[in-house]
């Protein structure tokens, strides 16, 4: 199993900085949950998966948002455009001013560590000690990246 997804950035987060979490709720991700990527690992642990790798790119997606909210912004008049045909010209406002702030919160968000991006690696044990690649592995995972 292959889980990339966003996590919350502490243990006890009720709440995004800034109140981020307020909007992200109310225009962007309605009923969206975010958890630490230690909740994430218990549950997979309790559907009897083992982590073999996970690897933080928190910072990694900051700059990427805040590449994604550049180019917006570079080409506004376009996306406005587009917008209005698409949703009418005052849904395709509200639309280009909510996704204007989430991008540019997010980023923020994530260079704050209010937010996380985890890749987690799991794997179904097999139960058997003597077969795959490292003895006792119980799976045919290499146990190395490359």
């Amino acid at each position: 199993l292959m889980n990339h997804g966003i996590t919350a950035g502490g243990v006890d987060n009720d709440q995004l900085g800034a109140g981020m979490g307020d909007f992200i709720e109310k225009y962007i991700f309605p009923g969206g949950e975010l958890m630490h990527v230690g909740a994430v690992l218990h549950d997979m642990a309790g559907a009897g998966l083992e982590m073999v790798d996970t690897e933080n790119l928190r910072p990694h997606y900051a700059r990427t948002l805040w590449a994604w909210s550049d180019a917006l912004e570079a080409r506004l008049a376009e996306a406005e455009s587009i917008l209005a045909e698409e949703a009418g010209a005052e849904r395709g406002a509200k639309a280009l001013r909510a996704y204007r702030l989430y991008l540019a919160g997010s980023a923020m968000g994530f260079e704050r560590g209010w937010l996380a991006l985890h890749q987690m690696l799991a794997i179904r044990p097999d139960g058997s000690t003597d077969t795959g690649a490292l003895p006792g592995a119980q799976s045919a995972y290499p146990f190395q990246r490359g």
